[in-house]
């Protein structure tokens, strides 16, 4: 019986770097992960990626075959095969692809997290099936992935789909990219809880938040108290919600969705953040889109979803070079 074909999945993190063989059905069959040490170079993380890789695919190799690696990563460039001047790495400007080969003599590709994830859906999740639809990864910031006409959207330079940084308010919150009122700043975990602060400094209202400092807050902890029915957990979503469901609401009118894919970790508040930003979305939107646009969690279940995403990338490349040489 012949062996199966599977893919690595490498999602680059500011702290950890996690890794996976994924087969063409999304599952992974074996991960790992290392410690990214983001003040060190590229160049070393993939000196010792490499070693853990081979180690990790000796456990497996009489079953599968190992045809191709993608990489999700911050800042990364998918024309060049770069990653330029992350913000959560010491790495400037780096020819990841480049290093890539110098271990392995197979097909790779690179994106940034979110377009991955849009990808993964896309091939294994909640996006099977369509050729229009937004991923918005909700995490420490907001990502996004736009598929139109079913393929990603990368624009003229490679970074296109920035809508974590079009502005909410131009007067509004600083946002890490020196802006002010990104729509990050808002909408994501670090977004909720400079709202709920802000709630606190403008209210009487009783909160379990009271007693706690900021550093020790985190998006679990606020959708928690609003499952216990903490009035400032509760407006916080509803905030939320309102931000990110009028500016998704300018994205349906560039893009006209056939969805749009909730993802990452704000994204398991399940109602508290669905119910308002749909309600928010349905609000804005034009009229001839109302009632036209399904809000949706992602549905990558079958193990690291930002392995699976990558994964995903390079499986999609693979099946472009089946049909290129198909023609």
């Amino acid at each position: 019986m012949p062996n199966t074909d599977v893919t690595l999945g490498i999602d680059i993190g500011g702290t950890n770097t996690v890794f996976g063989f994924v087969d063409k059905s999304g599952n992974c069959i074996i991960e790992s992960a290392v410690l990214t040490k983001s003040n060190e170079p590229a160049e070393k993380l993939f000196a010792r990626l490499q070693l853990e890789i081979n180690n990790l695919y000796k456990k497996i190799s009489s079953d599968y075959d190992f045809i191709g690696i993608g990489i999700g990563a911050p800042n990364a460039n998918y024309y060049n095969g770069t990653v330029e001047y992350p913000p959560n790495l010491s790495w400037g400007y780096v020819k990841v692809l480049e290093i890539v080969r110098q271990y392995f003599d197979i097909p790779s590709a690179i994106t940034n997290d979110a377009n991955a994830a849009a990808i993964g859906e896309m091939k294994f999740g909640a996006a099977k099936g369509m050729k229009d639809f937004i991923v918005i990864t909700l995490g420490t910031g907001l990502g996004s992935g736009i598929v139109a006409n079913g393929e990603l959207i990368y624009g003229a330079d490679g970074f296109a789909g920035e809508i974590g940084h079009t502005i909410y308010d131009p007067d509004g919150r600083k946002c890490g990219c020196g802006r002010k009122g990104c729509l990050e700043t808002y909408a994501s975990a670090s977004g909720i809880k400079r709202t709920i602060f802000e709630l606190l400094c403008n209210s009487t209202e009783e909160s379990e938040f009271r007693d706690i400092s900021f550093n020790k807050i985190n998006a679990k902890m606020i959708s928690d108290a609003a499952m216990r029915g903490d009035k400032i957990a509760l407006e916080a979503f509803d905030y939320t919600g309102k931000v990110l469901g009028i500016k998704l609401a300018d994205s349906v009118a560039h893009f006209s969705p056939e969805a749009i894919i909730l993802f990452g970790g704000l994204a398991a508040a399940g109602d508290l953040i669905f119910k308002p930003t749909q309600k928010y979305l349905e609000e804005n939107l034009l009229n001839i889109f109302k009632g036209k646009v399904k809000l949706i969690p992602s549905a990558l279940t079958k193990g690291n979803t930002a392995v699976l995403g990558a994964s995903a990338l390079i499986w999609n490349e693979l099946d472009k070079l089946k049909k290129d040489e198909i023609q």
